[in-house]
């Protein structure tokens, strides 16, 4: 992903208005982002915890979209639908947010399950560990980050319909 400044982050942001932009606050991570590493950007709002953050490129250029997630469960295991990560049940929450265009403005959202700290992109970097006789097949670590970084764009222009 190229680098981003904190103004292209908020002019990225497609389903907020001025006010929530405004309001924004971006991590202190974001400084030292080692950009060619990743696949999207996804943060929780440190002023606002049930606030996320997703912004992926797409046909070259930065779509971004806020999040509002639930209260993550505490019984049981959930799966991110992002990352195909099974975590605990308290570490998996429902993102919601609101459509584009005409869709947004009568009220119209879309969810999925995501990792509750937004993670998905370190999560599927971590090797998952082999059984004795188990060997890691070449590419299978490609495949996963192509994978997520797919899904990520697909709820990301699922949200702001066919932009």
């Amino acid at each position: 992903m190229r680098a981003l400044t904190e103004v292209e982050i908020r002019a990225a942001i497609a389903n907020a208005d001025e006010d929530e932009i405004r309001q924004m606050q971006l991590p202190v991570s974001l400084l030292v982002a080692d950009w060619d590493y990743l696949d999207f950007v996804a943060w929780r709002d440190p002023g606002s915890p049930r606030r996320g953050y997703v912004i992926v490129e797409h046909d070259g250029r930065a779509l971004g979209i806020l999040l509002r997630s639930t209260d993550p469960g505490r019984a049981r295991s959930g799966m991110c639908n992002i990352c195909h990560t099974l975590q605990p049940g308290n570490q998996v929450a429902l993102f919601t947010a609101r459509r584009g265009g005409e869709k947004g403005r009568r009220g119209d959202s879309a969810g999925t399950y995501i990792c509750a700290d937004l993670s998905c992109h370190e999560n599927v970097r971590l090797a998952h560990p082999l059984a004795p006789n188990e060997v890691r097949a070449p590419g299978q670590a490609d495949m996963r980050l192509d994978g997520t970084r797919r899904r990520m764009e697909a709820f990301v222009t699922r949200v702001l319909g066919e932009v």
